[in-house]
């Protein structure tokens, strides 16, 4: 899948479905050929590669006024040496220059893919993957710079690194280290991010680029509610089937910047890694630093194209935890059900009550330690709460373990309050300027993580915990955002390193965690989906969507979060009604069909409910134990967003002998015209037999004609022909849904 031309010095990634080309230029930097649709391994880089000056651009040779760095693709530009678009790093060193020239130096090729140290990194075998390191080295500085590539077998991706590795001849300074630099030919693209803020993350929006730079980034100490490490870029008529795009993620959970940057000339850099925002990484003599892994996606197949390439790397290759390719567990949690106020006897009688409805795994939210009774006190004392549980954690578990059923506890270790004991006696433990006053957010602070010591006191407590052996899934919350960074334990020549240090402490304790309980189920949360990102996919597969658990919200945010991230990543709960977030009103059928598409749960006083719901919910459970491999392994498809006011979705197995189709409208129209809608992804040989109408469809007659949606009202009154599915004019109303599988015959 690597191949090295001597003759043309130039290096093709290849695989069935892709291709990624970049070659030696005459000045001993890297140039960027091609990448696209896989094509012929004896591609002239003639053809490929036009030499371009311009009368004003610098050139690095004398005689040669036709090669100017300004105008030329390249790979990992470097800075100060005539290219003034954006460079892929800046190393600063003890004279203050920051002018760098990396040239070619050497190169290695091998089976299978290396795991990056300290960071969450993508894994394969030798079956599956092939790895290119090239070297670049900067003679004056004797510095090195280690470019790592990965291709997979069939995987439309590249996975790429940059590895810094200091000489002996003087301490450096990163002032800027990106992960992935590329240009594009030209710039005819429109740019997808995904947006949002606390209670409406990961909305998709479209954006013309234009000539300069188009970017975004967090500055907050996490990937943010705000924007995710993602964007793509998409050509013009590009559609969600159809059509060239090109996607890149970063897998990391601190701080990043990706840009797209439009020259005068119609091609476009990438550009994607830590946000050179505060940061700095002194290297001193013989030290290395490495980048986070990113990721880069093409597919002609259109934006759901891309996703699935997303899905299937994510599961197979960025996933390490157990449950990555496996079911998950059908849970109730018992926050919105109670809140703080709860008892050990309210929470035995929600267990037992999940546990008679088909649940599988009960969650104990916030509230269990210290004097937690309200959001300003005890955040930090992981010591059980004897007055609420008198049977403690462990005695808690092991009642609701024998019920039959799993227990899971919610842990927020990166925060501290005000009013704790752990505040109290180790106020150093907390990120913060000397002099300065701290800001407050969520009536909490937050642990020095760059400080090795706080990250081994919260192992501890947490290891004291889930030492009792009862405890099978973690849901791990991040409240707040960091200001005043910083660490009393880094010299004044470090303070910057200050961020990334903190998400390593982050990643350290995941890491021990996770190797010392391996069979827990991790959840990562951060005020619902601020901290949605590969990185903490790598250590928890699944992650909380959203804190708004609207059916209708959710709509959009699965519906943006599935651009890059598998269904079975996305925890989504049905909750009670009017939802407790916006107060709106959804039927128990549309929450549950919503919350189908993710890892399915409850979140709501079961206790509380009239038995014609809780019998419904049996239903509910019943038929998504029967279909939900199928929806979370499956391979997911976009069918609708907000054409005929509805939202659609499909996931077909894996074998493609079933698949499930979700339909839901958010707002009716009063006798609109019929419609239909094209299904994807079948055995277009096959028939296939809906199980909630028995009728049969052929696979062609509904990809290619389509599946006819529900009559809207039309004035006339009729009657069900299924339980669940209205029939002509009896589709009437707002926030109706329709759940349908289907077997191949």
């Amino acid at each position: 899948m690597i191949n090295f031309d001597e003759k043309r010095k130039s290096f093709h990634l290849k695989n069935n479905c892709i291709s990624y080309i970049f070659y030696i230029m005459k000045n001993g930097h890297l140039g960027h050929a091609y990448y696209g649709e896989s094509i012929e391994d004896d591609v002239s880089l003639e053809n490929l590669v036009r030499e371009r000056g311009c009368v004003l651009a610098p050139c690095p040779f004398k005689d040669n006024m036709n090669f100017s760095l300004d105008i030329m693709s390249q790979e990992y530009p470097c800075n100060g040496t005539g290219d003034f678009r954006d460079a892929a790093f800046s190393i600063r060193d003890e004279e203050g220059s920051t002018i760098t020239n990396f040239k070619y130096h050497s190169h290695t090729i091998k089976e299978g893919k290396e795991i990056l140290e300290g960071l969450p990194s993508t894994f394969a075998t030798k079956d599956e993957s092939m790895q290119l390191e090239v070297c670049l080295y900067d003679d004056v500085l004797d510095c090195k710079i280690y470019l790592s590539y990965t291709i997979f077998k069939d995987i439309s991706a590249i996975v790429r690194s940059a590895r810094f590795v200091n000489g002996q001849k003087q301490n450096l300074f990163l002032e800027k280290a990106l992960s992935l630099s590329f240009d594009l030919f030209d710039s005819d693209y429109k740019m997808l991010t995904l947006d949002g803020a606390w209670s409406r993350e990961r909305h998709l929006h479209e954006r013309e680029i234009r000539e300069g730079q188009t970017s975004i980034e967090s500055k907050r100490g996490a990937s943010s509610i705000f924007t995710n490490p993602f964007f793509a870029l998409k050509k013009e008529h590009t559609t969600e089937h159809i059509g060239d795009i090109y996607g890149v993620s970063l897998i990391y959970s601190g701080n990043f910047k990706a840009v797209a940057e439009v020259n005068a000339y119609d091609s476009t850099r990438v550009n994607i890694g830590i946000n050179p925002y505060d940061f700095e990484w002194k290297l001193e003599k013989n030290e290395s630093f490495i980048t986070p892994e990113a990721i880069c996606v093409y597919s002609p197949l259109g934006v759901n194209g891309m996703s699935q390439n997303f899905h299937k790397l994510f599961k197979k290759h960025l996933m390490k935890s157990k449950y990555s390719n496996q079911i998950r567990p059908i849970l109730i949690n018992n926050w919105e059900a109670t809140y703080f106020d709860f008892t050990e006897d309210k929470i035995l009688q929600l267990a037992k009550g999940a546990k008679d409805l088909g649940i599988e795994l009960f969650v104990l939210d916030d509230g269990w330690f210290g004097q937690r009774n309200i959001d300003t006190k005890s955040l930090g004392d992981w010591d059980v709460n004897f007055d609420k549980l008198p049977s403690g954690i462990e005695g808690l578990a092991k009642k609701i373990t024998d019920m039959g059923l799993k227990f899971g506890l919610w842990f927020e270790p990166e925060m501290v309050n005000e009013d704790s004991n752990l505040f109290r006696e180790h106020e150093d433990f907390v990120i913060g300027t000397p002099n300065r006053s701290r800001s407050y957010g969520r009536n909490q602070f937050v642990l020095d993580f760059a400080n090795k010591k706080v990250v081994d006191y919260i192992f501890e407590k947490m290891s004291k915990i889930l030492d009792c052996g009862y405890i099978s899934y973690i849901k791990w919350d991040m409240n707040r955002n960091i200001t005043e960074q910083n660490s009393q334990t880094l010299d004044k020549e470090r303070k910057k390193e200050f961020f990334h240090r903190y998400i390593l402490g982050v990643y350290d304790l995941y890491e021990r965690l996770t190797k010392k309980y391996p069979d827990i189920l991790f959840e990562s949360c951060a005020s619902g989906g601020g901290r949605f990102d590969p990185g903490m996919l790598y250590y928890a597969p699944q992650a909380w969507c959203s804190d708004d658990t609207d059916a209708i919200e959710r709509l959009e945010i699965q519906y943006g979060t599935s651009i890059v991230y598998p269904v079975s990543s996305m925890g989504s709960h049905v909750s009670a009604s009017p939802n407790h977030q916006i107060r709106r009103s959804t039927s128990l059928k549309m929450r549950g069909d919503v919350a189908a598409f993710g890892t399915f749960g409850y979140e709501l006083d079961i206790t509380k409910m009239s038995n014609d719901e809780l019998n419904e919910i049996k239903e509910q459970i019943i038929a998504y134990k029967k279909y939900r491999e199928t929806i979370q392994l499956g391979t997911f498809y976009r069918l609708l967003k907000g054409k005929y006011n509805r939202y659609a979705f499909m996931s077909v197995s894996e074998s493609k002998d079933k698949f499930v189709l979700g339909i839901f409208k958010t707002l009716c129209k009063p006798n609109p015209g019929l419609k239909k809608i094209k299904l994807k992804g079948l055995d277009e040989n096959a028939h296939y037999k809906c199980n909630e109408n028995n009728k049969i469809y052929g696979a062609k007659e509904l990809m290619n004609f389509g599946f006819m949606l529900e009559t809207e009202f039309t004035g006339l009154v009729q009657s069900k022909d299924y339980k669940g599915t209205l029939t002509a004019g009896e589709d009437i109303g707002d926030f109706t849904s329709c759940l349908l599988t289907f077997n191949k015959i």
